[in-house]
């Protein structure tokens, strides 16, 4: 005899296998050039590709303490390229870091540092232009220098920190039960017979 399972059920499965083919489209791998995957207004900012050694780990609240970026490995005095067309928003020192901003057409703000501008505030900048060069000695580096490399839309309070692998469109997605139950590890309990 089948068993029925109750109505909500049965539509919440419905949605998370199309949501996950979906997802596994998005995720698929673009090749490891070092623009970016196809049809992204954004590149890397270093070349060749670089490996990403500490991931964005954004805090819970905004105010506690988290990565708002990625650090990728490099070498000291490697050249650092904006990321995106757009408009030198900041070149200077914060925090003692020397960093460079740039706003984007889009609305998005990258951040680069330590990096030693080759640019000024208000200069136009092209697609994969060189905006300076890395300096030695970021904190929690494990490679010989690295970029931090940020993201945010916004500003203030209303700032929200992007994931920059996000606007290259190589983000591997993973997705997580929608509850306990649906779970792939958790032992299910045979159908009892009617």
């Amino acid at each position: 005899m089948r068993s029925v399972r109750p109505a909500a059920t049965s539509r919440r499965r419905a949605l998370v296998w199309p949501l996950t083919a979906v997802c596994l489209l998005l995720a698929l791998p673009f090749g490891s050039t070092a623009t970016s995957a196809p049809g992204s207004a954004y590149r890397w900012p270093l070349t060749p590709r670089p490996q990403v050694v500490r991931s964005f780990d954004p805090p819970a609240q905004r105010w506690q303490a988290g990565h708002r970026g990625v650090d990728l490995a490099a070498d000291a005095d490697d050249a650092v390229l904006s990321a995106r067309a757009g408009t030198v928003n900041f070149a200077g020192s914060v925090a003692g870091r020397p960093t460079v901003s740039v706003m984007h057409a889009d609305g998005i703000l990258t951040t680069y540092e330590p990096v030693v501008a080759r640019v000024r505030r208000g200069d136009h900048v092209g697609r994969g232009e060189v905006i300076g060069l890395i300096v030695a000695g970021h904190a929690g580096c494990r490679a010989a220098a690295c970029l931090h490399w940020g993201a945010r839309r916004g500003r203030g309070r209303d700032a929200v920190y992007l994931d920059p692998l996000g606007l290259l469109g190589v983000l591997q997605v993973r997705l997580k039960p929608l509850t306990p139950a649906d779970a792939p590890d958790r032992a299910r309990p045979a159908a009892a017979p009617r």
